[in-house]
């Protein structure tokens, strides 16, 4: 069995049916720009939205540093400390935070107006309306598809392919949609010149279900840390609008920060009611230790036990004292009393004698001035002066007066002179039982002062988480305000133009890799040089429709010009003798057109210094006829085979294309084709016309489909093997290699029939259409496309 050859990869054949195709990838190249172009023109602008903001660190901030921040001085809540700029990441992209802005902000709405090939979202002076969700019902999802609506003054209209019908509306009220109740309102802050040349009163309105609104927002939502080292965070957001962008970045900055006061409030509220009923609990405990303490000290008549042994060591010495001072003032009073009783009106009373009684000092005082003033009024007058009279009276009075004054401080004195004597004995009591009383004091007072010292903190506190709630500081500050980039995030020109182009070279790259690796059939002569080791002689070029296609007298096209190496290279095979070569040709299957090439080659062949008899062997489905029309009934092969008596001018018939050309058709179509070309008639025919032509050329019929041609296959010189480029199968190349190797075939070359200029193998192409009139470049593209 012969073998194909193996052979080291070829990187020229490899891409040469890619290039063999160029205008295959200019042309889808170019329809793909085209596509990108009109793509392009297609997609509103998508703008990049940007933000940075710094969160402050929570434990320089007044704003509370986590959960009971102000009770970190107590001891054991250090460690709750504030969140990691992870968790802060993570807030910012929560659904409470995005629902509160899109709720506060209106955007779980857009509105579009078309603009060219696509449509412009509208937003605040630049939207004539406003859409309000009122509620939304129990719907699986949203419409599919943008509502129109259809302003008509005071009144509007809205449809939609989902549905049927149209809905009138007016402003300000509830209209029932399928999936929700909306009310719509004019926009105050609407500018008309916003939409100048555009269609302002037919507008489209997407709706999607607030949390599938929350969702997109999310996912769009970009939120990152700028550098590992730093609490900056950048936040972002992809928007058709550059203002509705700006907004919720923003307005999400804002909720962050009245999310994180809020908490922090809360946060508050609860550490003043843990404090508050704390202060409650030690107040009691407080209250209670000192009523113990006071009832003690009252029990046992005590302020301060270290100050009361002081004390009543000093009372008892101070009694003693006391009691000798008040000796001294009741002897002096009761000596000024007996005075005061013996004297009349005539004679002041003394003073400053060391008396303490203060009311009758100044009482005394007084009356000696009125006694000289009297003393005086009667020097120049008499007793019965009026003005000394009444100086008599007032004397009379005071001494009565002063009497009273005296004889009560003697009482108090004497009263506190017992007093002091009982005192001195209390004293004494005491100084004896302080050591006992001073050990049950101690114990209370240390209760105190516990209960007292925490009190007081807790009290402390309780001030700072005041003056904690009512001092709001925002825990993310603002960096950078929104702002929109220059590059947009859609469409990407570049980047879109840049994949068109990859797609247009991929498609044919893909169609023809495709067609290569499922291509079961043979296309060049490299196909059958990697499949038999048999020689290919030629490579025959594909005839274009209205060419003509066999070879003319003084033919120099690239068909003749192919027919002539054939007969060059096949030359070297035919064996050296005085007779007729015997040129078999045949192929594995019908319509690989070996009648094709035996014409052609017979036609070529046929020269005044040589003969040629083409045969049509192929008696089952002759092929010679359509050749030459008038021929078709014609006698041949097979009259001579059924008879071979038959005269031979009967049925060998001139070419009418070349003169040193006969043919003998194959004749009538036999019952028996079998037992007609092996009765031996076939080679007494050959042996006939041995002598007079130089090549006899047989059209053989189609190996695998019948036998015939392996009945007489000895007597052939040389066989050429027609295989078809993109026709014949690769297997069928196996078939034609057993043949050979068993020996049924002999001296046999490939001729490969019908090969496209861009299925050539190496060499041939270029020698054909040498010294032929060349087209122009523009005529062959026009070719290729058309």
């Amino acid at each position: 069995m012969y073998k194909a050859k193996q052979k080291e990869i070829n990187v020229g054949e490899i891409i040469k049916p890619y290039i063999s195709k160029w205008w295959w990838f200019l042309l889808s190249v170019l329809l793909m720009i085209l596509f990108g172009i009109f793509y392009i023109k297609t997609v509103a602008p998508v703008y990049n939205i940007q933000s940075s903001v710094l969160i402050k660190d929570a434990k320089k901030m007044s704003s509370a540093s986590g959960d009971f921040s102000v009770l970190q001085s107590l001891g054991g809540l250090s460690s709750m400390g504030t969140n990691s700029i992870e968790n802060e990441i993570e807030i910012f992209k929560s659904k409470q935070i995005v629902s509160d802005v899109l709720k506060k902000q209106n955007l779980q709405t857009s509105l579009y107006v078309k603009q060219g090939l696509h449509h412009l979202e509208l937003y605040k002076s630049s939207a004539p309306i406003k859409v309000i969700v009122v509620n939304e019902k129990e719907v699986e999802q949203g419409p599919k598809k943008p509502i129109e609506i259809n302003l008509k003054g005071n009144s509007f209209v809205l449809s939609s392919k989902e549905w049927d019908q149209e809905i009138k509306g007016e402003y300000n009220r509830t209209i029932n949609l399928p999936f929700a109740n909306i009310i719509v309102t004019k926009n105050p802050d609407f500018k008309p010149s916003t939409l100048n040349k555009l269609d302002k009163n037919h507008l489209f309105l997407n709706y999607s279900t607030f949390e599938a609104t929350v969702d997109s927002y999310q996912e769009a939502l970009q939120v990152n840390l700028v550098e590992r080292e730093a609490t900056v965070i950048a936040l972002s957001i992809a928007s058709q609008n550059k203002e509705k962008g700006k907004d919720f970045l923003n307005n999400l900055v804002y909720e962050y920060n009245h999310d994180a006061v809020k908490d922090k409030n809360k946060e508050s509220e609860k550490t003043t009611q843990f404090i508050d009923d704390r202060i409650v609990i030690i107040s009691k405990e407080l209250g209670d230790v000192e009523d113990k303490k006071e009832n003690y000290k009252s029990q046992n008549n005590i302020v301060d036990l270290q100050t009361e042994a002081r004390i009543n060591l000093q009372t008892k010495e101070v009694t003693k004292s006391k009691l000798l001072t008040l000796g001294t003032q009741l002897e002096l009073q009761n000596i000024l009393l007996n005075f005061l009783n013996n004297k009349d009106l005539k004679e002041v009373l003394p003073v400053n004698i060391g008396i303490e009684n203060g009311d009758a000092a100044k009482s005394i005082l007084e009356y000696n001035t009125l006694v000289m003033r009297r003393n005086n009024l009667l020097q120049n007058a008499t007793p019965e002066n009026p003005m000394v009279k009444e100086a008599d009276a007032q004397l009379q009075a005071m001494k009565s007066s002063i009497r009273q004054s005296l004889s009560k401080s003697i009482t108090a004195i004497n009263l506190a002179k017992n007093a002091a004597e009982s005192e001195l004995n209390n004293s004494e009591v005491k100084i004896g039982s302080i050591p006992a009383q001073e050990k049950v004091f101690r114990n209370i007072e240390r209760q105190q002062q516990l209960k007292e010292s925490l009190y007081l903190l807790l009290l402390q506190k309780r001030e700072e988480a005041a003056i904690s709630m009512a001092i709001t500081v925002e825990k993310a500050r603002i960096v950078d305000s929104a702002y929109v980039l220059k590059k947009l995030v859609a469409p990407q020109t570049k980047v879109i133009l840049l994949i068109a182009v990859l797609i247009g070279l991929l498609i044919p790259a893909v169609y023809i890799y495709l067609k290569i690796l499922l291509n079961t059939t043979i296309t060049n002569k490299n196909d059958v040089a990697k499949l038999s080791s048999t020689k290919v002689l030629v490579e025959l070029p594909h005839i274009n429709k209205g060419d003509n296609d066999t070879v003319q007298l003084n033919d120099l096209s690239p068909l003749a010009e192919a027919f002539r190496i054939l007969i060059t290279n096949f030359k070297f095979l035919l064996p050296k003798k005085d007779s007729s070569k015997i040129i078999y040709v045949t192929s594995t299957v019908k319509g690989e057109g070996k009648t094709f090439v035996s014409v052609n080659l017979a036609l070529t062949l046929a020269t005044p210094k040589h003969k040629v008899l083409l045969i049509g062997a192929d008696i089952r489905n002759p092929q010679l006829q359509r050749y030459n029309i008038e021929k078709k009934n014609a006698k041949g092969l097979t009259d001579f085979l059924y008879d071979p008596e038959i005269e031979l001018s009967e049925i060998i018939h001139q070419s009418k294309r070349n003169n040193n050309c006969d043919v003998i058709f194959s004749g009538t179509i036999p019952p028996n084709p079998t037992e007609l070309l092996s009765n031996g008639n076939f080679k007494k025919l050959l042996d006939i016309f041995g002598n007079q032509y130089d090549y006899i050329i047989i059209d053989t019929a189609p190996i695998m489909l019948v036998t015939d041609t392996l009945l007489y296959s000895e007597y052939s010189d040389l066989v050429l093997y027609v295989v078809r480029s993109e026709v014949t199968r690769k297997d069928f190349i196996e078939f034609s290699n057993n043949l050979i190797a068993e020996q049924q075939l002999k001296n046999v070359g490939f001729v490969i029939n019908d090969v496209s200029a861009n299925n050539f193998g190496y060499g041939n192409k270029y020698g054909y259409g040498y010294s032929a009139m060349e087209k122009k470049w523009l005529q062959k593209l026009k070719d290729k496309l058309f």
